[in-house]
């Protein structure tokens, strides 16, 4: 891969990198995000993991449409979730995200997310 082919994508519309990251990396026709807190583009959180959920995929699909894709292109997700008790808050919001054919998908808990967040979503997109 050189670097000509592998591009960067970055978008005000969700919350900037908060390390040595980038929000996505295209390469051909496949795009990667990285894991999307569920805050704003303040870096404000709101109080529930439904509705950082919502905020994650908010921030994913933002991501994606910088880049000219959309949800509908998602064919891998990945969940990671503080507490396995909201999965199914989680899932509800999620379900309003995506169509079928549904992408793939991973969920686990882990002991701590960045910034104590509730829950992270990453997604592999391709056109």
């Amino acid at each position: 891969m050189t670097q000509q082919e592998r591009k960067t994508i970055a978008t005000p519309e969700a919350p900037g990198a908060i390390g040595p990251y980038s929000q996505a990396v295209q390469f051909g026709n496949l795009l990667i995000t990285s894991g999307q807190l569920g805050m704003n583009t303040a870096g404000e959180f709101p109080p529930t993991a439904a509705e950082q959920a919502r905020q994650s995929l908010s921030n994913v699909k933002a991501i994606l449409e910088a880049a000219g894709y959309g949800m509908q292109h998602v064919i891998k997700t990945t969940v990671f979730l503080h507490d396995m008790n909201d999965f199914q808050a989680v899932n509800e919001v999620y379900a309003t995200f995506f169509t079928e054919p549904y992408p793939a998908r991973s969920a686990v808990q882990v002991a701590k997310l960045p910034k104590n967040g509730l829950v992270e979503i990453e997604v592999i997109a391709i056109k």
